[in-house]
């Protein structure tokens, strides 16, 4: 089964203390498997009060959590039952599993806070194929031939007409092959 993004519904002003028990319950039940990130969406502001600018760092959404897991019964389970949590965002209750966030949905967020969907250090490597899902060469594989991680960027060999050319892609565009 894939690994997919949800979104998890928390008690507001209550999103690191559930995001912290939630990495311990994963540790201690060994779900590290099943749940890998839990993400509190954040972004910093810079607000002026008094003439005096301070940089802040505020909740893009309050009250809800990102969580990257493989939706299986245990892992719905262990999440579900976390101190804090009311709940899955995309789920109709009575035992209806959630619906995952679409890649471009988690992208974005990601962006703001300057990390991507992808674990770039454990899932992209040179040499790692991969599937173009946005832009111009939609539906494309290619080869990592370099990355860019200050810019989010990434070159590929692509077959170009028989031919491998290298292009530059944004890694919110790919996905692993």
């Amino acid at each position: 089964m894939d690994k997919q993004w949800y979104v998890v519904n928390t008690y507001s002003g209550h999103e690191n203390k559930v995001k912290e028990k939630l990495e311990m319950r994963a540790e201690s039940m060994d779900m590290k498997d099943y749940i890998f990130r839990v993400i509190v969406p954040e972004q910093k502001v810079i607000e002026e009060k008094d003439g005096v600018k301070k940089e802040k760092i505020k909740k893009m959404f309050p009250g809800y959590i990102l969580v990257e897991m493989v939706m299986s019964d245990e892992a719905w389970y262990v999440v579900r039952n976390t101190p804090g949590v009311t709940g899955f965002i995309g789920s109709s209750g009575k035992g209806a599993k959630p619906t995952p966030l679409q890649p471009y949905e988690v992208d974005k967020v990601l962006a703001n806070m300057g990390i991507s969907r992808l674990d770039v250090d454990k899932e992209l490597e040179v040499g790692a194929k991969v599937k173009i899902i946005a832009g111009p060469f939609t539906g494309m594989f290619g080869v990592i031939d370099s990355i860019d991680l200050p810019n989010q960027k990434l070159n590929l060999m692509v077959d170009l007409f028989g031919q491998e050319t290298s292009v530059e892609v944004e890694l919110a565009q790919i996905e692993l092959a």
